[in-house]
């Protein structure tokens, strides 16, 4: 298997003159971050990265630049030089950019340039489709090619194909400012692939929303169908090379540089500034909030020096050139009102800086302005926060930039509020140490696990993952239908339902998913015609306490309790060793995430956030988890994700175990249902003659899927309304269960009779109090 990477440049740029040619290394933060990964063990041993050479070549000199690119595991694609202009210039740069950072008067609709886009994303596709095997993996990069992935699947309709965006996704008002069949293609040309990535929660839910909205198809967790495929969205925050950065501020060579920055300035205080010349950088709001800041502030006069880099851009358009001269005229500004013979309060240059020169910026600026009108990531926040390897520093951001969303740390502003941006610096200069280290630690510590790397692996390895293809799993009328026949031909009849999703709805709280008597209906029904088993994470005191009087089996709190014919047996020979420890941290992050609630159990311990912020708790899951693994390393527990929640639960223990005592003496017909992940061990154990039926589209091991939870509640209403069993006259044990008078004082007279057989999927209501009489069972 190989990886193929496509993005607009390749990670080298050909050039050539006189019959030479020159190669060297192009700028940009997907090019570094992805050469990190490459260089790294996780990264595929074979690799090609697919993208324009940088320049246009007659046709004698193509076959040339393709040597020298297949050296460097690249391949070049050809473009025609007024298709590259239009696409490029025009449409990427001219519509797409400024319109997905929220600049819509910038925006150019442009017929011409569209289509110029399409034919420059149908011939990568054509590229793609002759270079690809049928086990490769191919990465798209960027927007760039939001029509490609599409394209290439109408060529190579098995192709895993992935696709990352690493700018803003817009909210579906400005999205919808796109032509019609524009925004329409470029939705359906992103849902050609596997997994589409963005940078934060936000993003990701701006697209799917305008999947809702433009195309009419909706999500179920982030998974979306399309024909007989499952695309799954998600957030994937790009991180830097932490150890590189980190292992640079400890140079010797950067050490030398730091203290050439710092000579001429003396004493004073330096403020960095590093951005490429962009409209959406805010680079003139920044230094309006700077001169605000000398006219508040005449104290810090003369102890203070910006250090303001721009990294030239585009400096051939006309809107570029006028923000330059803007920029110029602010600093001459600034420098002339407030400068001194013995101070110049911005130091400015523009120009590129290589690795150790800017890191070396870095390390001697104690503090950083990171304040995008709007950014996609913003990768120079995250290199200073890996370069301050004492923890010193502060850290200001936009709260517009995507790595707003994981560094909470930072002083945060609105980068349109310029005396709010003011006061935030002198909060930032005046920070004292004790406040700066825990903030720069925690921030750190962050990046350190999620590093570009890992970002890369985890992507891969969400696309790398078996696919769902609906086709072959997605229950149809006929698909049940035999499952009916089957059930109803059967003599030993076995149903292994999970609760909460399955059963019932899933609720805000667990004790709101109480049984209401039409569900207490339901089971009763079934437990006559089959032998009736709730497998579920719930507590042995709720089951109990809901279905203690009725003849079905219980499995409690995933597995550590069964009961089977009244008796509850414990699963032995696990340790609660560790259950004080994983409560005080899931003490800590309800503390950090509102609406958070810890659900303890005998056995184990559960972390809820059904009712919590969503976005922020997109960022504490993923903490709380990589915390819980360090905790569960010796094996003792495990950890499980569910729908809204994080459960730990001893080792040893699954519901595929404890179903397993029911399939014997083995059954004629098995139905296996469930919802979540943890139903996963339950399908796993299921003999290869079971049904077995995932309640949501997602990738199972359950033969298939079902859309709903309603839909699973009308399949178990069609089997309550067959009738007993076929009697086996040869064989009295082979009776699949005992009638419901027999072990149980009363239970064949006992019925709801208020709902008594109404369909349970049309009469669901809210939860309710359930009233209804103690029955006796004989021991």
């Amino acid at each position: 298997m190989r990886l193929i990477i496509v993005s607009n440049r390749l990670p080298v740029t050909i050039t050539e003159k006189e019959g030479r040619y020159d190669v060297s290394h192009s700028a940009g933060g997907v090019a570094t971050g992805l050469d990190a990964f490459l260089g790294s063990q996780q990264a595929p041993a074979n690799s090609i990265w697919v993208g324009w050479p940088g320049a246009p070549f007659a046709a004698d000199k193509q076959e040339e630049v393709r040597r020298l690119c297949r050296e460097r595991g690249a391949h070049p694609v050809f473009l025609p030089e007024a298709d590259q202009e239009l696409y490029y210039e025009g449409f990427c740069n001219d519509t797409i950019w400024p319109l997905f950072h929220y600049f819509p008067l910038y925006t150019s609709y442009d017929q011409e340039a569209w289509e110029a886009y399409v034919r420059v994303n149908q011939a990568f596709a054509d590229e793609i489709a002759s270079l690809a095997s049928a086990d490769d993996t191919v990465w798209i990069h960027d927007y760039h090619f939001l029509l490609l992935p599409a394209m290439l699947r109408q060529k190579r309709p098995r192709q895993r194909i992935g696709f990352f965006l690493h700018i803003p996704f817009p909210s579906y008002e400005l999205f919808r400012l796109l032509a019609g069949p524009w925004r329409t293609a470029i939705l359906n040309g992103l849902l050609g692939a596997d997994l589409i990535g963005f940078h934060t929660h936000d993003y990701t839910q701006y697209f799917l929303k305008c999947v809702r909205r433009i195309l009419g198809i909706d999500h179920h967790i982030g998974e979306i169908a399309v024909e007989d495929r499952l695309v799954k969205v998600d957030t994937f925050p790009m991180g830097v090379d932490f150890d590189a950065f980190n292992a640079r501020a400890a140079s010797n060579e950067t050490a030398r540089l730091r203290d050439m920055v710092r000579k001429p300035l003396g004493d004073c205080e330096v403020v960095l500034s590093v951005d490429r010349l962009d409209y959406s950088k805010g680079i003139d709001n920044r230094l309006l909030a700077y001169q605000r800041f000398l006219d508040d502030n005449p104290g810090w006069r003369g102890r203070v020096v910006l250090m303001l880099v721009v990294v030239p851009s585009r400096e051939g358009v006309e809107l570029y050139r006028k923000m330059k001269s803007k920029i110029d005229e602010l600093v001459g500004q600034i420098n002339g009102r407030f400068g001194t013979v013995h101070w110049t309060p911005i130091v400015y240059q523009y120009k590129c800086l290589d690795a150790e020169p800017l890191t070396a910026l870095y390390t001697a600026s104690q503090v950083v302005l990171v304040t995008p009108l709007r950014d996609g990531m913003n990768l120079i926040a995250k290199e200073y926060v890996a370069s301050r390897s004492d923890d010193t520093g502060v850290l200001v951001l936009s709260e517009t930039a995507g790595a707003a969303s994981e560094l909470g740390e930072a002083i945060q502003v609105n980068p349109n509020d310029i005396p709010g941006m003011a006061v935030a610096f002198r909060e930032a200069l005046e920070m004292p140490l004790d406040l700066q280290k825990p903030a720069m630690s925690a921030m750190r510590r962050r990046l350190r696990r999620y590093n570009v790397i890992r970002w890369a692996d985890d992507f891969l390895a969400n696309l790398q993952a078996p696919r769902l293809r609906l086709g072959q799993r997605i229950l149809s009328a006929e698909h049940q239908e035999r499952i009916v026949r089957d059930f109803d031909k059967a003599r030993r009849r076995l149903i292994l339902c999970d609760y909460d999703g399955t059963v019932v709805p899933l609720r805000p709280t667990p004790d709101m998913a109480a049984p209401t008597p039409v569900v207490i209906d339901l089971i009763q029904r079934l437990s006559r015609v089959a032998e009736m088993v709730i497998v579920s994470g719930r507590d042995r005191a709720a089951l109990e306490n809901w279905f203690g009087n009725l003849d079905v089996g219980l499995v409690a709190e995933h597995g550590v309790w069964t009961r089977r014919h009244g008796e509850w047996l414990l699963k032995n020979g696990h340790s609660l060793d560790w259950k004080s420890k994983v409560r005080e941290l899931m003490e800590l992050y309800v503390d950090r995430l509102p609406g958070a609630f810890i659900e303890e159990k005998e056995h184990s311990i559960a972390w809820h956030y059904r009712r919590a912020d969503p976005d922020l708790a997109s960022v504490r899951v993923k903490e709380l988890t990589d915390t819980l693994i360090s905790l569960t390393e010796n094996g003792q527990a495990n950890i499980l994700e569910g729908s809204k929640v994080i459960e730990v639960r001893p080792s040893g223990v699954g519901k595929g175990a404890a179903a397993s005592v029911f399939l014997f003496p083995e059954p004629d017909f098995i139905l296996a249902l469930g919802d979540d992940s943890t139903d996963e061990d339950l399908f796993k154990a299921m003999p290869r003659s079971a049904h077995t039926i995932r309640v949501g589209l997602t990738k199972s091991q359950a033969r298939y899927s079902l859309y709903s939870q309603p839909q699973a509640v009308q399949l178990l209403e069609s089997l309550a309304a067959c009738g007993a069993p076929p009697a086996d006259d040869d064989n009295e044990d082979s009776a699949p269960i005992r009638s419901v008078s027999e072990g149980r004082t009363g239970t064949a007279a006992y019925r709801t009779h208020e709902h008594a057989g109404k369909p349970l999927a049309e009469s669901l209501g809210p939860p309710q109090a359930i009233v209804r009489p103690r029955i006796t069972a004989a021991r």
